[in-house]
């Protein structure tokens, strides 16, 4: 097992590397839980379609399982307020671990935390980041 932290440098690269790796790793009838801020209120409505909000101080966190119409949605969407940052999704954090990986997308997919279980799922992980290699800093810890 490796686990590797990504923070991206290049603030105008695409989406692709991100929905390649949450393409790979995530599947159809996992948990997941993505976290909103409080005021992201479309955001908190198109989540609970999927999951069960819970209300924190600060934020919402959605927990359910990963539908395939769910998947599709994170693939293919390209969020389209990117005042503040170049938002690879929507939503600022979604956690999903499953017998490949436990990956934390946060500050809206523009940093990562990934630990990836098998040697085959490492490669290709690393194959699409060697792609960027100055748009990123990834750490191998």
């Amino acid at each position: 097992m490796k686990q590797f932290g990504v923070q991206m440098i290049d603030h105008s690269i695409s989406s692709q590397w991100w929905k390649k790796i949450m393409e790979h790793f995530i599947r159809v009838g996992d948990t997941f839980e993505i976290r909103c801020w409080r005021e992201e209120t479309a955001e908190i409505r198109e989540a609970s379609l999927y999951g069960t909000a819970i209300d924190d101080k600060y934020e919402v966190s959605i927990k359910g399982m990963v539908t395939k119409e769910m998947l599709e949605k994170l693939l293919t969407e390209e969020p389209t307020d990117k005042s503040t940052y170049n938002k690879m999704t929507k939503y600022f954090t979604i956690h999903v671990a499953n017998n490949l990986c436990d990956i934390w997308s946060g500050h809206y997919g523009t940093e990562m935390v990934i630990d990836i279980i098998a040697d085959a799922d490492i490669e290709f992980f690393e194959q699409v980041m060697e792609q960027y290699p100055e748009e990123f800093s990834v750490g191998i810890f």
